[in-house]
């Protein structure tokens, strides 16, 4: 490597490469660009002929740049805007049993564990597991022994065989989202309050960006908007309970993930941008109850 020509050859032999580990990292496809075009500023500041392996050096500064935006991730309490929908695979919510079954057939376990993984378990397991990175390296990255390494990926791998809930947790989620429905549709105020936690947080991920908002402004939709003509029902959305809505002509125009704690629902995510839902594999429209989708975001 003794010319920026060669370096960028190089670099760019890499990149696809680089991109697929920090977009399984970090479940966001522009987040990864921009981590590995990080990599690639970092990279030209280097002195000429610094580096022996130059592959092995821009896997450990992509790793560490994932790291450091999953921890910043934590500390502001965030979920990347694309993981939360990104390739989300939606069922319909019948029997339990069977739902777990199709839900390891399909990998919804790893898709809603790695967001509750340490970033240096994260970035272990998914290193190792899913591009076979020896731990000798992996431990480079994180700045870890190899055989602490590998006791992350282990824990991290266990908790991801782990995930499925039992069939009980899910069926007793599944009552309060469809308690909340029943709500909805008859615009029943009283049993929202009591459904609806208090602190809920309300995502409307729009086309290009996502608003958030809370209980009051979720209260004020589902009571004041048209419920009559929206059929909905509820589905499976990444292993977790969630709703989905059609127009009475049958197109999608909402898919809510919910997050139920305690018997209340504590959180929805709302996708509402059709062109977006037009590209999601969704069931089709059964008959349900009706209740409104929410504005766009």
């Amino acid at each position: 490597m003794t010319t920026q020509k060669a370096l960028a050859e190089e670099f760019e032999g890499n990149r696809q490469r680089l991109l697929a580990m920090a977009t399984r990292v970090l479940g966001s496809s522009s987040d990864a660009q921009d981590v590995v075009q990080e990599a690639w500023l970092r990279l030209v500041r280097q002195e000429p002929g610094s580096i022996e392996n130059l592959a092995g050096w821009l896997t450990t500064a992509v790793g560490r740049l994932c790291i450091d935006v999953l921890r910043s991730r934590t500390a502001k309490g965030e979920v990347s805007y694309e993981e939360q929908f990104q390739a989300p695979v939606v069922l319909l919510d019948d029997d339990p049993e069977d739902l777990a079954v199709q839900a390891d057939r399909v990998g919804l376990a790893l898709l809603v564990v790695l967001r509750s993984l340490r970033p240096d378990e994260r970035l272990a397991f998914v290193l190792h597991d899913m591009f076979a990175v020896p731990f000798t390296e992996i431990a480079a990255v994180i700045e870890k022994s190899p055989d602490a390494a590998k006791m992350m990926a282990s824990r991290a791998r266990r908790k991801v065989q782990g995930a499925a809930s039992p069939a009980h947790t899910h069926r007793e989620k599944g009552r309060v989202v469809d308690a909340f429905l029943a709500a909805a549709r008859h615009g029943d105020f009283d049993a929202l309050l009591e459904i609806l936690d208090p602190d809920l947080t309300w995502e409307l991920h729009g086309q290009n960006r996502m608003v958030s908002r809370g209980r009051k402004d979720l209260l004020r939709a589902l009571t004041h908007g048209p419920t009559s003509d929206v059929i909905a029902r509820r589905v499976v959305v990444n292993g977790q309970p969630g709703i989905l809505a059609w127009s009475p002509e049958g197109t999608p125009v909402a898919l809510m993930a919910c997050t139920v704690n305690d018997g209340r629902v504590t959180k929805i995510a709302s996708l509402t941008d059709r062109s977006r839902l037009d590209r999601i594999d969704l069931p089709a429209p059964v008959a349900s109850d009706g209740m409104v989708a929410g504005p766009d975001a």
